[in-house]
This record gives C-alpha cells, structure tokens and sequence, in this order.
C-alpha cells in the first residue's frame, strides 16, 4: 500500500480551523519522501479564501525530520510552517504569504554549527512573491533566484545568491558563493561580509555594494535579525545583536545601480512602443 501524503492529513486535520478561520496548532513527523508538504494545503486555502489567505497566525504547525523536495512551495497568509530539521532544494518556491522556520532538530550535535551547515537545498525562494522565510543555516546554490517579494534570513549560501531578483529583502548573516546579484534588477540584499571577501564574490553587472549607513537600513536588518533569533533561537543573530555596534560596520548592502533602473526603464517604454507599433501596423 502507498503511504498516504503527509499533506492530505494536514489539509484534512486543519479543514475545520481552515474554514472557519480559528487557530490551530498541529504537528507532525516529516522525512524525506514527503514532497510539496504545506502545498496542497495552501491550494485548499486559496479555493476558500483567496489568495490572500487566511488571517496571520491561523494554522501553526510543527514538523520534525529531513523534509523533502518543495518544502511549503506557494505558501499562502495565514500558515506558519516550523521545521525542526532540514530540508532538501526548493523551499518556499512560489510563496505569497506566510512563515516558512526551518532550524536545527533538537537533536543536533552539539558539535554543530548552524552557519557552517547547510539547512535547506538549493533554489529556495524561488520566484517568492511574499511572506517571510527563516532559516538558521545555510542555504544551498541559488537562493532567492527570481525572489519578488519575499523577505528572507539565513546564515550562509551558494553560488548565484539572489539572481534575477526583481525585489523583497534578503539578509545573509554569513558568506555566500560566487557570482552573487547576477541579474539582480530589485530589491535589496544585506550580508554580513565579516571577512572582507564579499566583494570578490558579487557579479556587479547590474548591481552595487554601499556600506550599512542609511538608519532606514539599520533598523531594516536590526528588526530581521531579532526576528531571526526570535523564530530560530540562532546563536549567529544573538552574537550579532548583543556585539551590534561591531557588526554594522561589517554589512553592506547590495542594490541594483541607479543607472540600470533607468535603463530597465527605458528598455520597458521601448518595448512597449514597439508594441503599439506592431498594432498599429496589424490594423
């Protein structure tokens, strides 16, 4: 016989709590061959609600274990999805709302360190259109490829951080890979660049690095790490808060060039007056 999906039974224990709108907390044991856990769930809530969703705060809902390919993808308001564990690639693919928690399980070696460690896959965030999303680790290649919208925390990632990203908020509280920002036309991303290395890792094409001064900035990152440890009990943001003063100095933010966004711009008014002069040409 077939395992029934993890997320029928959730969808189906959170069917009245769902309906009627009222909290409810639930919790599970997730493993590796559970796929899309949090997705079918969202789709019940969007036919009923909208894609708005349902009030924040409405479904609370605990997994342990190692959670497999698409994690909460098209996550919708109203879910807090809280992973003990990890996750393999694609986490929060396509959300719109919601809070995606992914940390150590309580059963870590006590040898282990959350920014040294991968937690989630690769391709995280993908093509994210909102809600928040919270892990204390590192993240695989690509995070928040294609991100337009969501808001982010993590201790680390890969190569290709923040491609094509067109807008939403990204924090790294620890190094990434290569070729960070390629195609990164919105948005904002800060890093915490403790050894200095970050600049050699950023493709600039597109995008620029400023020093974390603007007070509209410090009180954006400031808020996303207390959060961060909030959500994740992380060591990383605790040292990072209590030491604040020491590590401002040492993030920067990544932004799209100024000239670019007039490009981009442009580039959209040039195209959308080649379209009216296909029309015109087709009437």
């Amino acid at each position: 016989l077939h395992e029934r999906p993890l997320d029928d039974k959730i969808t189906q224990d959170a069917h009245g709590a769902l309906r009627d709108k009222e909290h409810i907390e639930l919790n599970y044991k997730v493993k590796n061959t559970h796929r899309n856990v949090g997705t079918k769930l969202s789709g019940d809530i969007a036919y009923h609600h909208g894609n708005h969703g349902l009030p924040e705060g409405t479904l609370d809902i605990t997994l342990k274990g190692s959670a497999g390919q698409s994690f909460c993808t098209f996550l919708v308001s109203g879910v807090r999805m809280r992973l003990f564990g990890e996750a393999n690639d694609y986490v929060g693919k396509g959300m719109c709302g919601g809070e995606i928690i992914v940390r150590p399980s309580k059963n870590a070696h006590a040898d282990f360190v959350p920014e040294k460690n991968s937690i989630v896959g690769n391709t995280c965030l993908y093509g994210a259109t909102g809600g928040n999303f919270y892990a204390n680790g590192r993240a695989g290649e690509r995070f928040g490829v294609r991100n337009s919208g969501g808001i982010a925390v993590v201790e680390g990632c890969g190569d290709h951080g923040c491609e094509y990203m067109t807008n939403g908020v990204v924090v790294i509280l620890g190094s990434t890979g290569k070729n960070f920002g390629a195609g990164m036309s919105g948005g904002v991303a800060y890093v915490l660049d403790s050894k200095n290395e970050f600049s050699k890792r950023l493709n600039r094409e597109m995008v620029e690095i400023v020093p974390l001064t603007d007070e509209a900035d410090i009180t954006t990152v400031k808020e996303l790490v207390y959060q961060h440890l909030e959500y994740t009990e992380s060591e990383r943001a605790r040292d990072i808060l209590s030491k604040w003063d020491e590590y401002q100095a040492k993030f920067v933010k990544v932004q799209p060039k100024s000239d670019m966004a007039v490009k981009i711009e442009g580039d959209d008014e040039e195209q959308e007056g080649a379209l009216a002069t296909s029309d015109a040409v087709s009437k």
